[in-house]
């Protein structure tokens, strides 16, 4: 491979004190830190780098598609709900194999982003 991993992703935001809190304080992804005197703050997702922005000029705003793993789909769906999160519908199965099916669900941020969760059970 010439590339290695992913290691950031950029989400373009309007309001960035309201997306700290749906993405901390809501979601539960981890603060590493804001920039002070910038509107850039940096979330720990497993190896990738979340990185929330308001961008400097159109051209370089972000319209951003988020999976999220989780160990229990049905356990977040029921607590984000609960947390005033709403849902484009019920956690289902996106995927299936013979060992393997992929649960679903989605939502979307304080902009719009589309944030899905998601689950891989044994079939």
């Amino acid at each position: 491979m010439a590339l290695g991993p992913l290691a950031q992703v950029h989400v373009s935001v309007t309001d960035l004190d309201r997306s700290v809190e749906f993405y901390r304080d809501v979601l539960g992804i981890p603060l590493l830190l804001r920039v002070p005197g910038q509107p850039m703050a940096f979330f720990s997702s497993g190896q990738v780098r979340l990185y929330l922005g308001v961008p400097e000029s159109p051209e370089f705003a972000t319209k951003t598609l988020l999976y999220f793993q989780v160990e229990n789909l049905d356990a977040e769906h029921a607590r984000l709900s609960e947390a005033g999160v709403k849902f484009d519908g019920e956690p289902h199965v996106v995927h299936r194999d013979a060992g393997t099916e992929l649960w679903m669900v989605a939502c979307r941020d304080p902009d719009g982003h589309h944030v899905a969760l998601m689950q891989e059970r044994a079939a």
